[in-house]
């Protein structure tokens, strides 16, 4: 029987991504259904037992969900599957505080971010079968310092699987990104725009990634290289790594 997968992705490009990071990280078969939205994937969701993962139906045995979708946000659908017997994995662009820790704390047992190269997604994807929660480098470094040494937080201890209970971060403050010194600071639709083109992608895919147009993305190339005064992509992606934008 092959290994029921949920992904929740309203993005046509990402979730086309995400189906084949997925298909590569399992030796399994795979049986992926797509949900662009919360409702959608509720839908899915009662049909394999509702959020108890009950009814005798197969249940899914991986989710992967989009944190700002047009009808909400997904860590509404993690709390809801607090007790679904599923790995919740979250999959989305953004690495602040604000998202991360609510993500977590609501019952994400991973936190991957889509624009992380797909040999390194594959490879945090593949760590589910060793029992060790799927985190992109960037979430790893921010959670290490969250939980360092006099930080004020509480020590996370050793779990023996998934993550330990969190305590509240209600007052936790997004880690600010790297300064210009001698430039004008890139907005944060240009520091998106950039990393993505850091990361290789084309201007087309980059629209279809940001659900814009292509012409605006090219206007947002061309402010990124006016601010960095910069004139090529691999320019802009030196001085974006040194400064650490990206």
């Amino acid at each position: 029987m092959p290994v029921k997968v949920l992904i929740l992705e309203d993005n046509p490009v990402a979730r086309s991504f995400l189906c084949r990071v997925v298909r590569e990280s399992f030796s399994d078969a795979i049986a992926i259904t797509e949900a662009g939205d919360l409702d959608s994937a509720r839908q899915q969701i009662l049909l394999t037992g509702g959020s108890q993962g009950l009814h005798g139906t197969d249940p899914f045995k991986l989710v992967l969900v989009d944190l700002e979708l047009p009808d909400g946000n997904g860590v509404e659908l993690l709390a809801e599957l607090a007790h679904y017997p599923a790995t919740k994995i979250v999959t989305t662009l953004y690495s602040d505080d604000d998202h991360l820790f609510p993500a977590l704390q609501c019952g994400a047992d991973g936190y991957l971010l889509k624009e992380d190269r797909f040999e390194v997604l594959v490879e945090e994807l593949q760590k589910i079968v060793r029992g060790q929660p799927p985190l992109s480098p960037a979430i790893a470094r921010r959670l290490l310092t969250h939980f360092r040494p006099g930080s004020g937080s509480a020590d996370m201890g050793a779990p023996e699987s998934g993550f330990a209970p969190l305590p509240a971060f209600s007052t936790s403050k997004p880690i600010p990104m790297g300064t210009l010194p001698n430039h004008e600071r890139l907005t944060p639709r240009e520091s998106e725009v950039l990393t993505y083109l850091s990361k290789g992608f084309t201007i087309k895919e980059i629209a279809s990634l940001m659900g814009i147009k292509w012409f605006t993305v090219n206007d947002h190339i061309k402010s990124i290289y006016k601010k960095l005064n910069v004139s090529s992509r691999a320019e802009a992606a030196v001085l974006a790594s040194k400064q650490g934008l990206v």
